[in-house]
C-alpha cells in the first residue's frame, strides 16, 4: 500500500482484467500508540503514509476509471477513532480523522459523477491489530475489561459484522449515501 506505483498498477490491472471497476475498498492501517511526547516525527510520518496517503493514492487511481464508466463506490476504512479521540493515540486518531475528512471531500467533489465515497469506521474487532491498544491499556485482560465495560453493547464486533457494512457501502443499497462515516462500533463512540 505504500508503493504508489504498485498500488496504482494493481488498480488499473484489476479494472482492465474485469472491464470496469465498480468498488474500491481501500483497507490498510498502522497503529502507533503514544501521546505527543512519545510519538516521533518518523512515527507520525509512517502513520500518515499508510493511514492517509495510501488511501489518497488508491482513490486517485480509481477515480478516472469510475468517472469514465459512469460511477462507482469508494470505501476507505478509517476507524471509530476518526469520529472520537483516543487518549494517548495522537498518530492514529489524527490520521483516522484525516481519512474521514478526505472521504467527505472526495464525496462532494465527485457526487455529480455518480462516484460515491464513504468512510468505514469500525470499532473493536478481536484481531492482532489491537496490539497497540492492548499495550496501552496494560495487557489483554485490561483490554477485554474495557470492551466489556465501555462499549455499550458489551462485546467485540465480529469480522462478519464489518463485512456486512462493507457490502452495504459497496452495493446499491447505499446508492443515495456519500460522504458519510459509517460507524460500526457497538456505540463505543457515543
Amino acid at each position: 500500500m505504500t508503493d504508489d506505483r504498485a498500488l496504482e498498477t494493481a488498480i488499473r490491472e484489476a479494472a482492465a482484467r474485469h472491464g470496469r471497476l465498480d468498488v474500491l475498498h481501500s483497507h490498510a492501517g498502522l497503529q502507533i500508540p503514544g501521546p505527543l511526547e512519545e510519538v516521533t516525527a518518523d512515527d507520525m510520518d509512517a502513520s500518515w503514509r499508510l493511514n492517509v496517503r495510501s488511501h489518497f493514492v488508491a482513490a486517485r487511481a480509481a477515480m478516472p476509471i469510475m468517472r469514465a464508466q459512469g460511477g462507482g463506490s469508494i470505501i476507505i476504512t478509517a476507524s471509530n477513532s476518526g469520529v472520537q479521540y483516543d487518549r494517548g493515540m495522537i498518530a492514529y486518531a489524527t490520521t483516522k480523522h484525516a481519512v474521514v475528512a478526505m472521504a467527505r471531500q472526495i464525496a462532494v467533489d465527485y457526487a455529480r459523477h455518480a462516484v460515491r465515497c464513504n468512510a468505514l469506521c469500525p470499532g473493536f474487532v478481536d484481531t492482532p491489530f489491537n496490539a497497540g491498544f492492548e499495550a496501552q491499556m496494560g495487557g489483554r485482560e485490561a483490554l477485554e475489561a474495557y470492551v466489556a465495560g465501555s462499549i455499550p453493547m458489551g462485546r467485540w464486533g465480529t469480522p462478519e459484522e464489518i463485512a456486512q457494512a462493507i457490502l452495504f457501502l459497496a452495493s446499491d443499497m447505499s446508492s443515495f449515501m456519500t460522504g458519510q462515516a459509517l460507524v460500526v462500533d457497538g456505540a463505543e463512540c457515543l
